[in-house]
């Protein structure tokens, strides 16, 4: 199998303590079905969001990969993002694969931000042409000490951090995985491994945003 096809084992058990998340996929360009496999191999329920107001009913949206110009118009166009807004100010998290990461982006090299949700600076295509596609060992501290394979495929990076922004992974010294608060973004796409952890940390976010407001931390 290659590396860049799905790769779901199905070893991993599912938590129940994810079994009341429905957590979202943006479903209007890009891959987005390998995401939901992901979240429902972690025991969360997963919802293919093609209209804006399927948005009131997740607990959490992740925007996959794919072409993040053709995903940003579409969105404008279809009146997803003050939904996507509404969600972020709610608490709810968001996650950004890929093209979902220069979406979120503050700033973006050469052309105006999109949703500018997360103090990082992105730079599109930063690793070349698909053909220049490729998988590497990641170090991602929050998930614990075993490594974690990304793919990377026509990725963009992270060329600063600012603000509230934290740094979770770097390959070669380069950026690839930022947080802040409930905005998680990586420049590759964890959905084509059966290595769930970041989905799992995605949703411990979800869990946290959807407790009372009182039990959550800060």
């Amino acid at each position: 199998m290659a590396w860049y096809e799905v790769k779901n084992s199905g070893a991993v058990a599912a938590d129940d303590r994810y079994k009341h998340l429905k957590i979202g996929g943006l479903a209007i360009q890009g891959a987005v079905a390998e995401h939901l496999q992901s979240l429902e191999s972690c025991g969360a329920g997963a919802l293919a969001v093609r209209k804006p107001s399927a948005l009131a009913e997740v607990d959490g949206l992740i925007i996959p990969g794919g072409e993040s110009t053709t995903i940003s118009r579409l969105g404008r166009l279809y009146g997803f993002m003050e939904g996507i807004y509404h969600l972020v100010e709610a608490g709810k998290p968001l996650f950004g694969t890929c093209a979902g990461l220069v979406m979120m982006a503050r700033e973006v090299e050469g052309q105006q931000p999109v949703l500018a949700l997360l103090s990082i600076t992105a730079r599109r295509n930063a690793f070349g042409r698909q053909r220049e596609s490729f998988e590497a060992d990641l170090d991602i501290p929050v998930l614990g000490g075993e490594p974690f394979c990304g793919g990377f495929i026509r990725a963009p990076v992270v060329t600063s951090v600012f603000g509230e922004a934290q740094v979770l992974a770097r390959i070669n010294g380069i950026v690839v995985a930022a947080r802040e608060r409930n905005c998680l973004a990586t420049s590759f796409h964890p959905e084509l491994t059966d290595d769930l952890r970041l989905h799992r940390y995605f949703l411990e976010m979800a869990l946290l945003g959807s407790a009372p407001k009182a039990a959550r931390q800060p």
